[in-house]
């Protein structure tokens, strides 16, 4: 595990119960969500790992529980992390399951944003159904890729909206997350 950052690598403990997924970079700490569930069913949790000056002060990656946040990582399916809009806000993307059963549908795409000063969650975006209902049609469905066919893109400012002209070949669709 480690990042190239300001001319060096950063190295970082490997005490996670599985492999992070998204890892995002932020000023004072690095974020990521690992699975520590089964094999027969996941369970996401957020783990982060602190810094200085760009250095690891803390060697161990700590889980960020709260009571208040329920079951926030159980409706998300493959969730992911992505940097939100400043230095103290954190997205989280994913499918919204529709059931608790043990491979769920999805009924659309959620984004939620963490505030990392008072550690709140609130929903950000959520897809329209008329357009997540292309993504339930294609066979491939990526969260980001070279060669799909088609865009949707959500930013912070304009919400939702399919992206013409995208260059690549496939078949399949492509979403684009930005809080810029």
């Amino acid at each position: 595990d480690g990042w190239y950052v300001a001319n060096q690598w950063l190295k970082f403990s490997s005490n996670l119960p599985s492999k992070p997924r998204s890892p995002v970079l932020m000023p004072c700490s690095v974020f990521a969500v690992c699975d520590v569930g089964s094999p027969w069913r996941s369970q996401w949790k957020l783990f982060s790992c602190k810094l200085t000056n760009l250095t690891v002060t803390h060697t161990n990656w700590t889980c960020l529980e709260r009571h208040e946040w329920g079951d926030i990582f159980d409706i998300i399916k493959r969730p992911r992390l992505l940097r939100g809009d400043g230095d103290s806000k954190l997205l989280m993307t994913g499918g919204l399951k529709s059931t608790f059963s043990l491979n769920p549908a999805c009924s659309t795409i959620l984004i939620l944003r963490l505030d990392l000063e008072s550690l709140e969650w609130e929903e950000a975006g959520r897809m329209p159904l008329d357009m997540y209902r292309g993504f339930q049609e294609s066979s491939k469905f990526k969260l980001s890729a070279k060669r799909m066919g088609k865009l949707a893109m959500w930013d912070l400012l304009g919400g939702w909206r399919w992206v013409d002209g995208v260059s690549g070949y496939g078949d399949g669709l492509c979403l684009k997350l930005s809080s810029h």
